[in-house]
């Protein structure tokens, strides 16, 4: 950290001419009222996770419509179901870095843009071949703005709200879901090339983070530009940013990968990568086969997506209120004890003998473990300084998908070895007890300064 001298910064002592007070820009945001321009902030990067979470569900709902048109069987369909997230994994180690070196801004406009284009092109393609290409490069195009968003966010808010807003960005996840339930409905009958087609629009949102949300100054302070990081502080509501102020973060080579693995960074690498893999794995895990695992148990297709849509509603509430939780008792204590209870209400559901059960059950985990989510988005961005977060972040992004990828075939497999419905619950939610044994030895971020 850049440290300022004595002289030049002590309380009650005169400034020489030539010298400038130095501050920290995580403290610029320790007094900052949230303004309408956080708000204006929060919307668009709220909107880019809809879009997120919408590409990567948007197959899965007619998944049955996909397998019959390309003549795939559905160890073939799950591949494609995973390839958006395939292609997320070398595009987020690569957007990370870029991220922490041309900025956040442009990283998520050059990956909306990019995304929009080849998601278009997805429609066209003529068979299983050409799609699972697409949606392979269409993954490495959002793979961007998928990486970035969190710290983006993270970077632009004060510091009493960061934790509560953050968790409220993560209810984009059940809005996209609920997206691509209600374009599956609205345009499914005419089949998967127009879901996709409605998908690709979403490009455009490229406009709005470019009106609204501005670059983020701690990025700007850490390569230098002083004059363009105290002129964004003062948009969002700092006070007592004056022209002589040199704004500091931490000194870390930007972008740098092997940066997460030096000193205190080490431990806290190893563990979220592992954390991130084992959680994404039981949630994904459950949610690409959820709804042929519940007309495995006598739900019609569209009787499994009316279910689908009231657990996506049931997540609201949950980040909700980990939202509320997160700031009295902390990031880890309210992670923690949400994916416990996801755990127990997976539990549950794998044992459901009844339509009740299987609704009480669902609905239990998908109230903690998203709200579980809500929290870890958060918590992951708060771990590593400036030059490193989006790096980290990246990281953090390709041991999700990893899981992403593979829970999918894994799942499926099991479903075509004939393994009940239990079994399969039952060992999607192994991996919920792993995540938060795993968790425990990881700092609490409540509260502190971005570095």
């Amino acid at each position: 950290m850049t440290t300022a001298s004595p002289t030049a910064s002590s309380p009650g002592v005169p400034r020489s001419p030539g010298y400038a007070r130095s501050m920290p820009v995580g403290a610029a945001f320790e007094r900052m009222p949230f303004t309408r321009r956080h708000a204006l902030i929060a919307l668009a990067l709220f909107i880019a996770f809809v879009i997120e979470s919408w590409e990567q569900l948007a197959l899965v709902y007619v998944a049955g419509d996909l397998g019959t048109a390309l003549g795939a069987d559905e160890g073939a369909v799950g591949w494609l179901l995973s390839a958006v997230a395939i292609g997320m994994i070398p595009g987020a180690l690569v957007w990370g870095p870029v991220a922490d070196r041309i900025g956040r801004r442009p990283t998520c406009l050059w990956s909306l843009v990019a995304y929009g284009v080849i998601a278009l092109a997805t429609a066209f393609a003529p068979n299983y071949e050409t799609l699972f290409a697409l949606r392979v490069l269409s993954g490495l195009a959002l793979a961007g703005v998928y990486t970035i968003t969190f710290p983006y966010f993270l970077e632009t808010l004060p510091v009493r709200w960061r934790g509560r807003a953050a968790v409220y960005l993560s209810i984009g996840w059940p809005i996209g879901m609920l997206a691509a339930i209600g374009a599956t409905l609205a345009f499914g009958s005419m089949g998967w090339r127009v879901v996709v087609i409605a998908s690709a629009a979403a490009g455009l949102w490229a406009l709005a983070v470019r009106a609204w949300v501005p670059e983020s100054p701690y990025w700007l302070a850490q390569r230098g530009r002083q004059a363009e990081a105290r002129e964004v502080l003062r948009y969002l509501g700092a006070r007592d940013v004056a022209d002589d102020v040199e704004l500091t973060v931490a000194s870390e080579r930007a972008g740098s990968p092997l940066g997460l693995l030096r000193g205190r960074l080490k431990k806290i690498t190893v563990v979220m990568l592992l954390v991130n893999f084992a959680f994404n794995w039981g949630y994904w895990g459950l949610q690409t086969w959820l709804p042929t695992l519940l007309q495995e148990k006598g739900l019609s297709t569209p009787g499994s997506l009316g279910f689908v849509a009231l657990s996506a509603l049931f997540m609201i509430p949950g980040y909700v209120s980990a939202s509320i939780l997160t700031g009295r008792f902390g990031r880890k204590k309210v992670f923690l004890a949400y994916v416990v209870a996801a755990a127990l209400g997976g539990f549950y559901f794998a044992a459901a003998d009844s339509l009740a059960d299987l609704y009480i059950g669902n609905f239990v985990l998908a109230f903690f473990s998203l709200g579980a989510w809500g929290v870890w988005n958060t918590w992951n961005g708060e771990f590593y300084p400036t030059a490193l977060r989006g790096t980290g972040y990246s990281w953090a992004t390709t041991a999700q998908l990893l899981a992403t990828s593979l829970a999918p075939y894994a799942v499926g497999r099991l479903l075509e070895g004939a393994s009940g419905f239990a079994t399969t619950m039952v060992f999607i939610n192994a991996f919920l007890v792993v995540t938060v044994l795993l968790a425990l030895p990881l700092p609490e971020t409540e509260g502190a300064d971005l570095e």
